[in-house]
């Protein structure tokens, strides 16, 4: 038994040299390839200022950005991700990755073999930095953002949470296809979300303003490019007279969603990528 368990270790550290040796020969532009085109296998597009190794085995990139047709998703100062070499040592795989955006980061772990299981947390994001928002919907966004969230298994058989939190909100020039949202400024805006049964639910989703209350609910099912995913959510109004008043017009153009005084209900279909209010 003895001389087996030597012979296993052997085995992994012979393995672990020969990836490292296999890795410091590929060239930095085959490394930036390799990532573009799996992240193109789920919808999104990749460039990066510059991508080279990072110690002692992994990928690093300067001024990162995520897209999809529509335009950037994610940006990043500098992005990280490194192959811990102990876990493989024991026969597991654990990715780390960071990325820095702006004056805050996102950071958490990867672990590719079985689930799929990863963790990620956020500290002082600002969400005028995140492009999502402005592509997606529109939308100037203001706000500190801080979180943390897990996920295991794929598709149909994952599941996991996640809780985020951004202060000092402000959200100005939304619109959901052709229908404009009105301008506010938040307090607080607090989302927790569950993965289960190949879904993702909105479990609690709700923005507190001075005049504006807001709240989002329903469900996305997990596909494969998530940008494609159809929408099932109600984006729920609830103004206070003065607040109302001030932006009338606005609120005119949602009359069609009142579902009594001082509340309105909008249903929200589409895609991830493209939502839309019918």
């Amino acid at each position: 038994m003895h001389r087996l368990g030597t012979a296993l270790v052997g085995s992994a550290v012979l393995l672990a040299l020969f990836a490292l040796l296999t890795y410091l020969f590929i060239p930095d532009r085959v490394l930036q390839g390799i990532v573009a085109r799996g992240l193109a296998q789920e919808g999104f597009t990749f460039t990066a200022a510059r991508l080279g190794k990072a110690f002692p085995l992994g990928v690093t990139a300067k001024r990162v950005e995520i897209g999809n047709e529509s335009g950037p998703l994610l940006k990043a100062d500098e992005a990280t991700i490194r192959i811990a070499l102990l876990p493989i040592l024991r026969g597991k795989l654990e990715m780390d990755y960071r990325l820095r955006i702006g004056t805050g980061e996102l950071f958490g772990s990867y672990f590719p073999g079985g689930n799929g299981n990863s963790t990620f947390e956020t500290r002082d994001v600002k969400l005028e930095e995140i492009p999502f928002f402005p592509t997606v919907t529109g939308a100037k966004v203001k706000g500190d953002l801080s979180g943390h969230g897990s996920l295991a298994g794929r598709q149909a058989t994952a599941s996991g949470e996640l809780q985020l939190e951004a202060r000092k909100t402000d959200l100005s020039g939304m619109k959901i296809g052709d229908t404009p949202l009105p301008d506010a400024a938040y307090d607080s805006a607090r989302i927790s979300l569950k993965v289960s049964s190949g879904k993702i639910l909105l479990e609690s989703f709700t923005l507190q303003g001075e005049g504006l209350y807001v709240r989002l609910k329903g469900d996305l099912p997990l596909t494969s490019p998530l940008s494609a995913a159809p929408l099932n959510l109600t984006l729920e109004l609830m103004p206070k007279p003065d607040f109302l008043d001030r932006q009338k017009f606005v609120f005119l153009l949602l009359t069609k969603f009142q579902a009594s005084p001082g509340h309105f209900q909008i249903p929200i279909k589409g895609t991830l990528g493209k939502p839309a209010i019918q």
